[in-house]
């Protein structure tokens, strides 16, 4: 598995986030809704779990591991690219895993000095960014440059994110979409 290196800043205020990204000279790569069921693996593991999900352009299923999740490289990850989101759900119903969750998110993408910036908006939480890149440091690079308050950077992945943040128990929304 890929370790996964990134770090979110939570509460941000989304207009003054993207202006500030833009004069550093940020670009802009992609806006969409993403969708994507959640599985458990059979028998559950704890920390680890199946995801697919599309943007409608590009569908993937992935495993995941949480190892630490308050490390920014806390996160085992194996992905591939998949043709097709519903043939692949129906797949896996086949092969015996029923999702556990559907969930959706708005996801505009913008790309600076090798890191992704995703500036990620879920239901019944505020909007949020997620810095990722192949290395720590490039992160680090970037935080040095943006406005933010330090209180708001966290590992925290998106459960933990909704029940240890703002106390949702995502796991038992069968459905979260807006």
């Amino acid at each position: 598995m890929d370790k996964e290196i990134e770090i979110r800043i939570l509460n941000i205020d989304k207009e003054k986030f993207i202006k500030n990204i833009i004069e550093l000279g940020a670009k802009k790569d992609s806006e969409s809704l993403q969708k994507r069921y959640v599985y458990d693996f059979n028998p559950v593991a704890p920390n680890k779990w199946i995801r697919l999900r599309t943007n409608d352009k590009k569908t993937t299923l992935t495993i995941k591991e949480i190892l630490d999740k308050n490390a920014i490289d806390g996160t085992n990850e194996l992905e591939i690219v998949v043709s097709d989101f519903e043939k692949t759900n129906l797949i896996l119903k086949e092969l015996g895993y029923k999702h556990r969750n559907y969930q959706e998110n708005y996801r505009e993408i913008y790309s600076f000095n090798g890191v992704e910036i995703s500036i990620d908006t879920w239901p019944l939480i505020p909007t949020y960014v997620e810095l990722e890149a192949k290395k720590e440091e490039d992160i680090k690079s970037l935080l040095e440059l943006i406005d933010y308050e330090k209180e708001n950077l966290t590992t925290l992945d998106v459960t933990s994110i909704y029940n240890d943040i703002y106390g949702i128990d995502i796991m038992s929304i069968k459905e979260l979409k807006f």
